[in-house]
């Protein structure tokens, strides 16, 4: 059984003006996927965008009103259906068939009279392809913001960018040497493995970037993505979630750990460094102020800047720790953050 990458059966839509040709899809691929059927383009665009959306689909080329190759060039101008790879079944056999069909997008071909054998294999060979490129995309989910995925698929490159509206996150574990000499290299990689897995899926929560991790040092932000004027509370919110976690944790985990987080608001450059082992990263003074707050910052709390104090709404509430002296920054007034009702 052909299983996708969130293991359940993959849904194939089968594409055909003839009834006759449906159900000898049907038969044959019904046992192994799930299949939809469409008699018509038309049908076939709307079926596309239904759930459980299709992950390959089945075109025949002749049909009446909308022929195959105008349906896969819609499907393949609309995000929602773009990487859905479509294999054409027809009775053309004429190289300007294929090439065209090629260029309006299409995977592959078979020519009818269909072989039951060809249809099996060419299916699992597109399917396997799809899922690793899902896999590959949700990789670059956790390392790049959306933006720059899209020009790195488009355009094969990202030209750096300042953001003008970001706030940034430093959190470091406290006493982490002398964790690390307590602890076998392989528990204290799994220990970070196991914390920094469940961060990256709080972040993606909150619609937060994960920057990077330098050794104990995790580092996010937000408003990298687009223009928002709820990335601090964004930002703040995850950190809260980055301490609760880590309460729970303590509760029934041999290792306790705990940290410091750090956040300042302002403005960043941001671009990817490096050429053959590139990483999207972010700099600038505002983001080496979040890093001296951190350091500077209460233990298990969320420490801030005046400036991401300025941001938050009303549901927070600020303690300040008075003027503190940050390397390369002089003076700064920081401030310990809470949410009202927690």
């Amino acid at each position: 059984m052909i299983l996708d990458t969130n293991d359940r059966r993959a849904v194939i839509l089968a594409v055909d003006d003839s009834v006759e040709n449906l159900q000898i899809l049907a038969s044959l691929l019904k046992d192994i996927y799930i299949v939809k059927i469409a008699k018509s383009g038309a049908k076939a665009i709307e079926l596309a965008k239904q759930e459980p959306y299709p992950d390959l689909i089945l075109m025949d080329v002749i049909m009446p009103e909308m022929n195959g190759f105008a349906v896969c060039e819609i499907l393949k101008k609309d995000p929602l259906t773009q990487k859905i790879p479509i294999i054409f079944i027809t009775a053309l056999n004429e190289v300007a068939d294929e090439t065209t069909g090629l260029q309006k997008g299409g995977a592959d071909f078979i020519t009818k009279p269909i072989n039951p054998d060809i249809v099996k294999a060419r299916i699992n060979v597109h399917l396997a392809l799809q899922s690793e490129r899902k896999k590959s995309e949700a990789l670059l989910k956790v390392l790049l913001p959306d933006a720059v995925i899209s020009d790195l698929i488009k355009e094969g490159s990202h030209k750096p960018k300042i953001h003008q509206h970001v706030s940034v996150m430093f959190c470091d574990f406290i006493d982490f040497t002398g964790i690390s000499t307590q602890l076998s290299p392989e528990l204290l990689i799994g220990e970070l493995t196991d914390i920094y897995g469940h961060f990256d899926v709080l972040c993606e929560k909150q619609g937060v970037t994960r920057i990077k991790t330098i050794g104990d040092s995790y580092m996010a932000a937000t408003g990298l993505n687009a223009d928002s004027e709820d990335h601090a509370r964004k930002l703040v919110n995850v950190a809260f979630d980055f301490i609760a976690y880590l309460n729970e944790r303590n509760t029934h985990s041999a290792q306790v750990w705990k940290c410091r987080i750090g956040i300042n608001s302002g403005s960043v450059i941001a671009g990817i460094i490096g050429k053959t082992r590139f990483v999207y990263d972010i700099i600038g003074a505002d983001v080496n102020i979040a890093a001296r707050v951190e350091t500077a910052g209460v233990n298990m709390a969320v420490t801030i800047t005046d400036a991401t104090r300025q941001l938050l709404g009303k549901d927070y509430s600020f303690r300040s720790i008075g003027m503190t002296q940050l390397k390369g920054a002089g003076e700064m007034e920081l401030f310990v953050v809470e949410r009202h009702g927690k």
